[in-house]
């Protein structure tokens, strides 16, 4: 039978300190995965993790910068020192430091954008699939965005990396999927975190993405997770290669901002 239950399994979840990758945590937990939490700074991702052990989960916090490879398998490593194992991992870790027109931007936006938001997802789950392969299997979870299929205003670098998110995410599904690996990516649009505050705060471009989004209003966090959720249980087990958008319909329009 196929179930949402997560219990016996082990899931790392990147970016965790707020916003969707705190949510993703809590999610998980709640269906009774032991999270492995990071983020750049300890106290932040500390917070999390005590939170989900107060409800009653199992969560640990560390210090990780996915952008660095060694920093990267230290971390899957904390989860089989930990736990015995690894089923899940989250790709959810991103920056965006270049607002405005793409031909603006410099060398080193992108170099720190690209440092994250695509090698950090690469060493992720190049570090975690082994590990997966001798427990039967798993599931790794791109968040990528709506602006990675559609260019969103004053975001360039941005976009492209989350394209690049997409097509890695194909790629290794193309890979993996003979080990029963799944790798799914998800598309959220426009949901009201802090990392989204230069666009939800943003009162010219916030109406003009929700006036045009047929659902019309800004996403949120839980609504993510639910996703992620689903790509990380049995419901999913026949979907790998994908990604789910999930953005209140605002790609019907063409609209991003």
């Amino acid at each position: 039978m196929t179930s949402f239950d997560l219990s016996g399994k082990v899931a790392i979840v990147t970016g965790a300190s707020r916003g969707i990758g705190e949510a993703i945590a809590h999610a998980f937990a709640q269906s009774g995965a032991k999270v492995l939490l990071c983020s750049r700074k300890q106290e932040g991702v500390e917070a999390v993790a005590a939170a989900i052990r107060e409800q009653g989960g199992e969560a640990i916090a560390v210090a990780c910068h996915t952008g660095q490879r060694e920093q990267v398998q230290a971390l899957v490593q904390r989860a089989i020192d930990e736990w015995g194992r690894l089923d899940i991992a989250v790709n959810n870790a991103a920056t965006n430091p270049h607002f405005g027109p793409l031909l603006h931007s410099e060398e080193a936006q992108w170099d720190k954008t690209y440092e994250v938001n695509v090698k950090g997802y690469f060493w992720v789950a190049q570090a975690a699939i082994p590990h997966m392969e001798q427990v039967g299997g798993g599931s790794i979870i791109n968040v990528a965005s709506v602006a990675g299929l559609q260019p969103a205003t004053a975001m360039g670098i941005y976009s492209i990396s989350k394209a690049a998110v997409i097509a890695l995410t194909k790629q290794l599904a193309q890979e993996v999927g003979p080990l029963n690996i799944r790798v799914n990516a998800l598309a959220p649009g426009l949901i009201k975190t802090r990392f989204s505050s230069a666009l939800w705060g943003n009162e010219d471009i916030s109406s003009k993405i929700v006036g045009t989004t047929p659902l019309g209003r800004i996403g949120t966090v839980e609504e993510v997770a639910g996703a992620a959720v689903y790509l990380a249980s049995d419901y999913a087990a026949f979907t790998t290669g994908t990604t789910i958008v999930m953005d209140g319909g605002s790609l019907v329009n063409g609209m991003l901002g």
